[in-house]
């Protein structure tokens, strides 16, 4: 899978798909063993048995090439139709945690989360390439559940949106607390107690939107 959010497209030959997903392949596997501080481009270059140079015309530093390598783990996440809000929402809590049980998920999350906390347009990069294209699932989510009735169709966009915003925070928050900071199992008991919850207070939300 390659990144669609890589840096701006350059002149030249065309970009090698395959070259990309070994790259960010590579990205991932060289944080795992070695960490942020000690990531560099030649060490990706020399995993990815590409040439240097390659991926300087695809990423300008070591902050977007990690960014771009957690992207598309996360793009891995669906929704498919279960046939009901709740198990919707079951299912996608337990892909989502599945995910971040892999090791290079886990670490190449949490060092980027670190290192943006100095870092303004790492924080933006993360936002553009991971947290706003991951509030796709919140709005399927959102449109199935009022197609078949379970929620109320929203009057006003405006407050819709931000409400779409506030149950992705909810949901991507507890998980990524649950998993990665109480380190406490994300089961099917704990998503199911979860789920019920958030099903609880979604009607008076999209009620009031």
């Amino acid at each position: 899978m390659c990144s669609r959010t890589t840096s701006r497209s350059r002149t030249g030959r065309p970009r090698s798909l395959e070259a990309d997903a070994a790259i960010l392949e590579a990205t991932r596997a060289a944080l795992v063993e070695l960490g942020w501080s000690k990531l560099t481009m030649g060490d990706v270059a020399s995993r990815a048995k590409v040439a240097k140079t390659t991926l300087y015309r695809r990423w300008a530093g070591k902050n977007e090439l990690v960014v771009d390598a957690v992207a598309v783990l996360f793009d891995e996440l669906e929704l498919p139709d279960l046939g009901s809000l709740q198990a919707d929402i079951e299912h996608v809590v337990l892909q989502f945690a599945a995910l971040l049980e892999r090791p290079e998920t886990r670490t190449a999350l949490m060092a980027v989360v670190a290192e943006s906390t100095r870092d303004q347009p790492l924080r933006e990069r993360i936002r553009l390439s991971i947290v706003d294209r991951q509030k796709r699932l919140v709005l399927e989510g959102r449109q199935r559940a009022q197609a078949r009735g379970e929620l109320p169709a929203g009057r006003d966009p405006l407050a819709t949106d931000a409400t779409d915003d506030l149950i992705f925070d909810v949901i991507a928050g507890a998980v990524v607390h649950r998993a990665l900071v109480s380190a406490e199992p994300v089961d099917e008991a704990w998503v199911q107690r979860f789920t019920a919850l958030l099903i609880g207070g979604l009607g008076a939300a999209a009620a009031a939107s």
